[in-house]
């Protein structure tokens, strides 16, 4: 479902700000009812998120800080997309640099949009089972990434969930995306 009901027209844009990460734009834009207003909107190459599962049916978590919101947060292991990248290479990437793993089964689950208000960012969910040790040439984080790995159960993850100890928006549609996708049913095709 493409849900394209275009009511606003592009009158002009103006680039505000342009990094290595995302770009920020000011649109004037015209809507339906002939007002004029401006949407700021901030561009995004895309993401990968992973709920990789293992054999005991614990969520593989990462644990770290987010200078942004000024906190340690727990969260599924995730990362952008490079240029030309493909997302299921991208999940296989991100789960070897974050956690040391690498997944037998890379099973896509949704694609959503972040934060749609402001942002153009869209994040592809995959489930990875069959969870072993990454080569250790494949295991590296980024420079500015100190992560702490942790295995919570998949039922605990959902009370973390509702009790507020996991606040991440990503991490919190994986949770019950990946919950509703394996249902009691241990993690498939694990391999461990």
């Amino acid at each position: 479902m493409n849900g394209k009901a275009n009511t606003e027209k592009l009158l002009e844009r103006e680039l505000v700000f342009a990094g290595r990460l995302l770009v920020l734009q000011k649109d004037k834009v015209k809507l339906a009812g002939g007002h004029v207003t401006h949407r700021e909107v901030v561009r995004h190459p895309g993401a990968v998120a992973i709920a990789p599962v293992d054999a005991a049916g614990n969520l593989v978590l990462v644990r770290q800080y987010r200078y942004p919101v000024d906190e340690e947060l727990l969260e599924v292991p995730a990362g952008k997309l490079e240029k030309g990248e493909e997302p299921l290479a991208t999940a296989h990437r991100e789960l070897a640099e974050e956690t040391g793993l690498v997944a037998l089964y890379m099973q896509p689950v949704a694609v959503f949009f972040t934060t749609p208000g402001f942002c153009d960012e869209r994040m592809h969910l995959f489930l990875a089972t069959g969870l072993r040790q990454a080569p250790e040439a494949d295991i590296h984080p980024d420079a500015d990434e100190a992560i702490k790995v942790e295995r919570i159960p998949l039922g605990e993850a959902v009370e973390m969930c509702a009790d507020g100890r996991i606040r991440d928006a990503k991490t919190m549609a994986a949770v019950f995306l990946v919950r509703g996708a394996l249902g009691d049913a241990p993690a498939m095709g694990t391999g461990e």
